[in-house]
């Protein structure tokens, strides 16, 4: 593929607009006591035509679902407009499709009022180079015409193209156009439904989009589990690569980090020294842990700074993530910054032997930079840190 523009449905692709269309979609069926379900289940309302939902599912005529149309607005031009939000990974991923190179464009069943407004809102207007809604007079166009529109306002072919959707009504409207798709799984629908209408890809998250349109995509076709261990799992997996080729890979499964560098009022960073068992070494780090199902990392960062250290700080910092080796491991560990600290007592694992040393900032910045301190996690957050504090 040599894709350059991304095509983007709005509704739960880019927006999270469900609570304000299914509130006022509730809203316009009650003020004609239409029987209805409660509004957190009206979510076929979310991507077609308002006008085809109210006739289809709710066996209006024409005029009649003109009318709820208008009740419908009457409640989300003032209120539900404002109930929705950004799915999370989304703002990056248009920068970074943009500073890609690639075109952007919207192809939405949504007024095209709103979906401008909303953009504005959430400061993205600016990376988009066409933006194709629908009008109050005429909000029935089907999503064929309006991904027709947008590939002529990008000036851009079908093959040039990709599309971007979560209901089957985007994969439909894009092949009409000879266009490819991908079907997100982080709005209102399902993998069943996107495999059924068959989506040419799959995004399980916003970054799987930039991937298929930088033509660097591996598609997993099949898991086969190899180890389950008290913390690790590995698999070996069979994906499509973006050739086309059949490959495999092998995949180790982990739950996730935090560590935390700490800075006492002498300029000193707090270090454990410990056995680590696969190098046979025992080398200086930052204190660190393995995240727990469900946990928070931001607390877990706290738990381990505590447990291990016996150290408690009135000043907690982000200094990002960390994938240690992305090559076999999904692991993603969140570095923390900590100051103002407060000493309590330990609470180690009973498999758990290490010491506590203290080491000027400069000096273990010497030491990572002459090769001694190898720990990539320590050598990440003490560099940000450095950065961090001479800014």
């Amino acid at each position: 593929m040599s894709i350059k523009a991304v095509i983007f449905d709005f509704d739960g692709t880019i927006c999270n607009t469900g609570e304000g269309i299914m509130r006022s979609a509730k809203y316009a069926l009650d003020s004609f006591d239409i029987p209805c379900e409660d509004w957190e289940e009206l979510t076929h309302f979310i991507g077609p035509p308002l006008l085809v939902t109210f006739q289809e599912e709710y066996n209006q005529d024409v005029s009649q679902a003109s009318e709820l149309v208008k009740k419908f607005r009457e409640r989300y031009s003032k209120e539900g407009i404002n109930e929705c939000c950004l799915y999370d990974g989304i703002y990056d991923l248009i920068k970074s499709l943009k500073a890609d190179g690639f075109k952007l464009g919207i192809a939405s069943s949504k007024p095209e009022k709103y979906v401008l407004e909303l953009l504005e809102r959430f400061d993205i207007a600016q990376y988009f180079d066409a933006v194709c809604g629908v009008s109050f007079t005429a909000d029935c166009e089907p999503k064929q015409s309006i991904m027709a529109r947008a590939l002529e306002a990008l000036e851009v072919s079908n093959e040039e193209a990709i599309a971007v959707g979560d209901k089957f009504y985007d994969v439909d409207g894009a092949r009409a156009n000879g266009v490819k798709s991908i079907g997100v799984l982080w709005g209102y629908g399902s993998k069943f439904e996107l495999i059924e209408c068959s989506a040419d890809f799959i995004a399980e998250k916003p970054g799987d989009v930039e991937a298929v349109a930088l033509d660097l995509f591996e598609r997993t076709d099949n898991v086969q589990g190899i180890f389950n261990g008290r913390i690790l799992t590995m698999h070996e997996d069979d994906v499509t690569l973006c050739n086309g080729m059949s490959a495999k890979r092998e995949c180790v499964d982990h739950p996730g980090g935090v560590a935390v560098i700490a800075l006492t009022d002498d300029d000193e960073v707090l270090l454990v020294r410990q056995f680590r068992y696969p190098y046979k070494e025992v080398i200086y780090e930052i204190p660190a842990g393995k995240l727990e199902k469900g946990e928070d990392p931001f607390e877990a960062g706290k738990r381990e700074f505590k447990e291990e250290c016996g150290a408690v700080a009135d000043e907690y910092f982000s200094l990002g993530e960390l994938y240690p080796s992305p090559g076999y491991t999904n692991e993603i560990i969140r570095l923390y910054g900590a100051r103002k600290l407060r000493f309590e007592s330990q609470n180690l694992d009973d498999d758990e032997f290490l010491q506590i040393r203290r080491m000027k900032f400069d000096e273990l910045i010497e030491r990572i930079m002459s090769g001694e301190i190898k720990d990539a996690k320590t050598v990440a957050a003490a560099l940000k840190l450095r950065e961090l504090t001479r800014k």
